[in-house]
């Protein structure tokens, strides 16, 4: 299991920055940062922030991931954790489905928000954030007490009932989604060909800017608590306003 998930992680985030930063097979073609190459910095771990992200993404996030993952079927196999048959509960199974990225979108919010408190920020989420100009291995680069905060939605499996494969769509999307979404390019593109989205436009602001996109769009927590930056000068004023009035 945690070979696997490690294997996964080198292939998903690992495969994405070889194509769009090591041999740069899409140029700066929707790419949101003028910047060609990542950092080389003494803010990072060994001075290098590919080596940085890679060390976080695999030594702690992989790892906490798979802590995780493996709790849950060693739950499942000892009867601690409820499980629910898609055969038996066909509505049910397709309601989680539908419900995850608001679920998701919901707790990302709120956990993020916290971690922006300043002494977490300082001790914990800075870490992350060390990374203006992102790149794929830039997801998953955090704090490990950041890891265990990030993942621990997937808890709510462990006290309502679901299914196996709902678990793992929720740890796949958690933990190998941020590789597409900090992958700093809109979409990936072979010749004029848009093969998937790449990029959260709306994350690469929160990078920017810190102080706002706490979430995802997938819930609409940024626009209720008037955290929204949709890359207008309108907004880029008014977050600036609001930095300038939480700091005074």
């Amino acid at each position: 299991m945690f070979l696997r998930n490690y294997l996964f992680m080198l292939v998903i985030a690992g495969g994405l920055h070889l194509y769009f930063f090591t041999f740069r097979l899409q140029g700066s073609r929707l790419k949101y940062d003028p910047r060609e190459q990542l950092e080389k910095s003494r803010k990072f771990s060994f001075r290098n922030q590919v080596w940085d992200n890679i060390f976080w993404s695999l030594a702690s996030g992989t790892t906490i991931w798979s802590i995780y993952e493996g709790l849950y079927f060693w739950g499942v196999a000892n009867d601690v954790i409820p499980t629910l048959s898609i055969g038996e509960h066909p509505i049910v199974f397709v309601a989680w489905l539908l419900a995850m990225p608001v679920l998701t979108s919901s707790h990302f919010y709120f956990i993020h928000r916290l971690l922006h408190w300043p002494p977490l920020y300082r001790s914990v989420h800075r870490l992350h954030h060390r990374n203006i100009h992102t790149g794929p291995w830039s997801g998953m680069s955090m704090h490990p007490f950041e890891h265990i905060i990030y993942l621990s939605s997937v808890l709510v499996h462990f006290v309502i009932p679901s299914h196996p494969i709902i678990l793992l769509l929720h740890l796949y999307s958690r933990c190998l989604g941020p590789a597409f979404s900090h992958a700093g390019f809109e979409k990936l593109k072979v010749g004029d060909t848009s093969v998937v989205d790449a990029a959260d436009f709306h994350h690469q602001l929160h990078h920017c800017y810190f102080e706002c996109n706490y979430g995802t769009v997938d819930a609409p927590w940024d626009k209720w608590f008037g955290t929204d930056h949709d890359g207008s000068d309108q907004a880029k004023t008014r977050i600036q306003k609001q930095r300038t009035a939480n700091s005074s």
